[in-house]
């Protein structure tokens, strides 16, 4: 077992990245497990899939993975792990039933793990090493309502954030911004999201989605449809995943020139302050 804890963040070694990627693929292979078996439809996205694309696994500094879904498979999936969920080993959260939960999209976890992220140690949850859950909604066909559209998604994306932007926003006038949107009552705030939701599911088949909490590239309002559901499978860690048939249209709006390796200084990774590990990589 690896235990860990440091105030001022953990410095991840490069086999325990390599530890916490392990976990993670596991994750993702219990969520092809539900998935064919109640025939639900899901595919990489982001930072997965372009480590599919250009390294046939995962980026070698990356600490995530994101699994996508279009909004009804992601409740269909999120109904499955009540009862199809092996949960002798994983536990899913969402905001509609974990408490403190503050996160527009799910997290599949891994139990007896941990990754705490660094200042989010007092949220009143467990965090476990975890791939992300991403429901995409519709977003509006009219340029204009696009626009309206982006700002709620950036007002509920900050209202769900103001429980740490509160405690670790330098700027004064942001932090302010960050106390008077966590006033706002968590139940309240997690019925209006729902609400809003329902709102983009009556849109109906509009050409592009997104996730509502989680920011676009700039001058992108959402992705278009066919990367969610026009999809072949792609190797990842000697495994196959589906992914955008057209993953270089997806992976060029994403990212620009996504086969071009970034220098150190912008390899990214998720800063920690506690970090636990299985006590054997099999279990």
């Amino acid at each position: 077992m690896d235990i860990s804890t440091n105030r001022n963040g953990y410095q991840i070694m490069p086999e325990e990245l390599r530890k916490i990627q392990l976990v993670q693929l596991e994750l993702i292979q219990e969520v092809k497990r539900i998935c064919q078996k109640c025939n639900i439809h899901y595919n990489m996205v982001g930072g997965t899939m372009l480590g599919a694309v250009r390294h046939h696994g995962y980026i070698p500094w990356d600490d995530d993975a994101d699994i996508g879904f279009l909004r009804r498979e992601y409740e269909k999936f999120r109904e499955a792990c009540k009862t199809e969920l092996d949960k002798e080993k994983y536990y899913f959260q969402d905001c509609r039933d974990t408490v403190g939960y503050r996160w527009g999209y799910g997290k599949l976890r891994r139990k007896n793990t941990e990754f705490i992220r660094l200042n989010q140690e007092f949220m009143p949850y467990e965090q476990g090493i975890a791939i992300d859950i991403m429901p995409f909604d519709n977003v509006p066909d009219l340029y204009l309502l696009r626009k309206i559209h982006s700002f709620i998604c950036f007002f509920y994306r900050k209202a769900f954030w103001s429980v740490v932007g509160r405690k670790t926003e330098k700027n004064a006038l942001k932090k302010g911004v960050y106390r008077l949107l966590y006033l706002i009552p968590e139940k309240r705030l997690v019925k209006g999201y729902q609400r809003w939701i329902n709102s983009c599911i009556r849109l109906g088949h509009t050409k592009q989605v997104r996730i509502l909490t989680f920011p676009t590239p700039k001058g992108v309002y959402g992705y278009d449809r066919k990367w969610y559901t026009e999809l072949q499978l792609y190797e990842f860690e000697n495994c196959k995943f589906p992914g955008a048939k057209d993953f270089d249209g997806y992976l060029t709006v994403k990212y620009k020139n996504y086969m071009d390796i970034p220098p150190i200084k912008k390899r990214k990774i998720h800063p920690i302050s506690r970090l636990k590990l299985l006590d054997d990589m099999s279990k």
